[in-house]
């Protein structure tokens, strides 16, 4: 390129200089959007009629009861009910737990494979219906091993049944969440090592992990167990170690799982899951402490 006068070299110096200006800043801000906090949508474990409070707490998502929003005991016109509300809050229900009850046995001497392959189809089509992108498997006292039974045989008795459940949830484009419990709830999947060892025998893109803050407290489970599995997990719960407490109760540090949920890049729903003393006082700091902790990391 030639520059034949001077008013054309001064001319090509600003340009270049503004170039260069423009590159520097673009440079700057992937700085620092890169060593910016970590935001998720963030929801609470409770009943639909708390989604207004939610709302103007900020909150995201409800994350129902499969048992009391998708197939409630009072039947279809409490589940019509439900539809009517979701309609006219319109604030979303992302996520489901208590998928089926510890009487529906998944391993053990008599199981109950039918009776669960059939709620576990109602309850995806409904969740489906509503728009919800998950239902979290975890249903502990339905997989706790009796004692004295072969555990290779459970093991195998419940990737079987999760074989089958895998393609209801690909049939209705809802994700069937695994969910590792301590052992102080059930003594089988334990630890998100163990759920990918069930996941990678069912082998189907519909059927991923749950990572569960407390009960990864609870187990002394790294969150270099967070990076490792990364890949796998679509949705979280948080409390409070000691007692299940919201966040801001006791004061645990969540920062250091905070940091390995960043580094996969996660990017799916976070709900507390807690025990509860005084609901509206709970969520409202609640959401401040988990904002500020992953706005550190």
């Amino acid at each position: 390129m030639q520059l034949g006068t001077s008013a054309s070299r001064r001319n090509f110096i600003k340009c270049t200089t503004r170039v260069l200006a423009g590159l520097t800043a673009f440079d700057a801000l992937g700085h620092t959007a890169s060593s910016t906090g970590l935001s998720l949508p963030l929801g609470v474990c409770t009943s639909y009629d708390k989604a207004d409070l939610l709302k103007q707490l900020g909150y995201s998502f409800v994350e129902e009861s499969v048992g009391r929003f998708l197939i409630p005991d009072e039947g279809d016109s409490q589940f019509e009910k439900n539809r009517l509300m979701l309609k006219e809050e319109k604030v979303p229900v992302r996520s489901y737990i208590y998928f089926f009850p510890g009487k529906l046995k998944s391993v053990g001497p008599d199981i109950h494979h039918e009776a669960i392959l059939e709620r576990a189809d109602l309850a995806l089509r409904r969740a489906k219906e509503f728009g919800s992108k998950n239902i979290v498997f975890g249903s502990g006292g339905s997989r706790f091993i009796p004692e004295g039974f072969d555990r290779d045989k459970a093991k195998a008795q419940h990737i079987t049944l999760c074989q089958k459940m895998a393609p209801i949830a690909e049939k209705y484009g809802v994700t069937l969440a695994v969910e590792p419990l301590n052992r102080g709830e059930t003594n089988f999947i334990n630890s998100l090592s163990e759920g990918v060892d069930i996941i990678q025998a069912v082998n189907n893109p519909w059927f991923r992990l749950q990572c569960d803050i407390y009960h990864m407290l609870r187990e002394d489970e790294k969150p270099e167990e967070i990076v490792k599995y990364g890949q796998y997990i679509v949705h979280c719960h948080l409390a409070e170690k000691q007692s299940r407490t919201a966040p801001g109760v006791k004061g645990d540090d969540f920062k250091p799982y905070f940091r390995a949920l960043k580094q996969i890049k996660y990017r799916g729903g976070l709900s507390l899951e807690c025990n509860w003393t005084d609901f509206d006082a709970e969520i409202t700091r609640g959401i401040d402490v988990v904002k500020q902790q992953l706005a550190a990391v």
